[in-house]
């Protein structure tokens, strides 16, 4: 393979590369949870509303990052972004109060906004649209490797150096990636940004308009909530303390479940390619997640290992959620899918908004006063009603995949 040929493989890791370390970001506090909990002195409604405010950040502003790539390119975006991210993780490593910590996770939360729009970006400048799907599910599957690190990795070098420590490593990454980015990405060929269509405006409003992507929208924020909510956050201390696993073995099985969602991703991508159809993969994928979710967190009697095999089964099956993007794109004009892909991941990216805080409070509401360290312990009752919401949004994917209409993966005319 020729220089030619490598050079939109090189664009795009680079900014998947980014996306690798916004993942991390997104779920390092699943291993830390505890951690932080015991310092501050609060309770898992604060500390999923701590981890929460990643995502209040990052999703409100999906819908302008995708206006502000199409008029300034992604180098630049990408750049400017990573050193915000080194900022938050700084400020978030340094934090003396909830407040502060709450500010330091914000903002990394904004830094990390760009990430992935950026990243697909940079795909659709540099690839073919028909490889479109594929290039989505390989950045998703860049991000698990993010998210993988920040699993039993990061839990070992919070022991070591603890959960400031491995902050402050975190931000000296986004130091790095700021320089990278900003010398070596280009926007397309020779420096090239797309043609515009009519108006940044009128491809915001043309998206809002189109009511498939509201369908298509609900779909990724519901199908994204089991991976965001619990291998993101409460899987770790779900694990631990009712089914009795070191945190070790805790989070190794959260992150066998992102390790498969980034394995499902790219080949849930290809085949829905190589089939030319979007629906059957977004339909088939969302029955099974339900079987499993419901499988895998209330079975009763199911082995350890079982379980943990059906939670992996479950990030596989998560794989279709990478298709929203690439359907709601095919939903509007070309000059347009900017927008759309802002639209459908500020849907996607709501789900741990309101999904990890929503569990940490209906945690509390269950609690009988338990506490091991410092830190709140959970009975299985509680935690067994906190999920029902995971399930519960299975069920609304599957009712909004059967609603979607096929695009056999081409753009309208108009």
């Amino acid at each position: 393979m020729n220089a030619a040929a490598l050079l939109p493989w090189a664009m795009w890791f680079l900014g998947a590369s980014f996306y690798c370390f916004g993942f991390f970001q997104r779920v390092a506090p699943a291993v830390m949870v505890d951690a932080m909990m015991a310092e501050f002195s609060v309770g898992a409604a604060i500390a999923g509303m701590l981890s929460g405010l990643y995502f209040y950040t990052y999703a409100p502003m999906q819908i302008p990052i995708g206006l502000l790539l199409d008029r300034f390119g992604p180098r630049r975006m990408l750049a400017v972004f990573a050193a915000l991210s080194c900022a938050g993780s700084a400020l978030f490593a340094s934090a003396d109060s909830v407040t502060a910590a709450y500010v330091g996770r914000g903002l990394v939360g904004v830094g990390a906004a760009v990430t992935w729009v950026g990243a697909l970006k940079l795909a659709s400048l540099w690839f073919a649209p028909q490889r479109f799907a594929m290039i989505t599910g390989l950045t998703l599957a860049m991000g698990m490797a993010g998210a993988v690190g920040a699993q039993a990795p990061l839990a070992a070098a919070v022991q070591t150096v603890g959960w400031r420590g491995t902050m402050w490593g975190a931000a000296a990454v986004a130091a790095a990636l700021t320089v990278v980015l900003a010398l070596f990405v280009r926007d397309g060929a020779h420096g090239a940004r797309p043609e515009h269509g009519p108006s940044l405006a009128e491809g915001l409003r043309r998206v809002l308009r189109t009511g498939q992507t509201w369908i298509i929208g609900l779909y990724s924020l519901t199908m994204a909530a089991p991976m965001l909510a619990f291998a993101g956050l409460w899987g770790v201390p779900f694990l631990m303390q009712v089914h009795g696993l070191s945190r070790a073995e805790a989070a190794f099985t959260t992150s066998a479940m992102l390790v498969a969602w980034g394995i499902g991703s790219p080949l849930t991508g290809w085949i829905s390619d190589h089939m030319g159809r979007r629906r059957p993969a977004l339909v088939v994928t969302a029955a099974v997640a339900l079987a499993l979710t419901a499988a895998a967190l209330y079975l009763p009697g199911l082995p350890v290992l079982a379980r943990q095999g059906l939670l992996c089964l479950l990030g596989t099956a998560s794989s279709g959620f990478v298709l929203s993007f690439a359907t709601g794109r095919e939903n509007v004009p070309a000059w347009a899918s900017g927008a759309a892909l802002g639209v459908v991941n500020t849907a996607s990216m709501s789900s741990g908004a309101i999904f990890q805080p929503l569990i940490g409070w209906l945690l509390d509401l269950g609690w009988t006063g338990a506490m091991d360290a410092g830190s709140r312990v959970y009975d299985q009752a509680a935690w067994s009603d906190a999920f029902l919401v995971l399930p519960a949004c299975q069920a609304v994917a599957l009712a909004a995949a059967l609603a979607i209409r096929e695009t056999h993966c081409r753009h309208p005319a108009a």
